[in-house]
């Protein structure tokens, strides 16, 4: 859980609006706020329950997953990104009209940054 607040928080911007109680940040589940946006984390192990180190094939489905996300200025949100060192994919326009760049969480999840591309946009 750290890793994954500190990366929606610090990266991305997301606030924590609500957690569970358990110590410093070592807890549960989290709820956060970006604009209009809230996401809720939970870990994969309550903490009862939670192993040294996770289970491999537990988390291998993380990679069909995505969350996607409007974002009216991709290319600025992509530059963003690559300067606060994420690895995030280019700006690319889909066949289905919308801009999009792809981030990977740290627990493995793909958000996807999209919006509209401008019917002048190159392709």
């Amino acid at each position: 859980m750290p890793t994954s607040i500190r990366f929606y928080r610090d990266v991305l911007g997301f606030t924590v609006i609500q957690r569970s109680q358990e110590p410093a940040e070592q807890f549960d589940w989290a709820l956060l706020r970006l604009g209009d946006a809230e996401l809720m984390l939970n870990t994969a192990y309550e903490a009862r329950d939670r192993p040294p180190s996770p289970d491999p094939d537990r988390m291998g489905g993380h990679g069909d997953m995505a969350l996607y996300f409007g974002c009216p200025d991709v290319d600025a949100d992509y530059q963003y990104m690559y300067e606060k060192g994420c690895k995030v994919s280019p700006p690319q326009i889909l066949p289905c009209g919308m801009k999009e760049v792809i981030i990977t969480d740290p627990d493995g999840f793909q958000l996807h940054f999209h919006w509209p591309a401008s019917p002048t946009a190159d392709t």
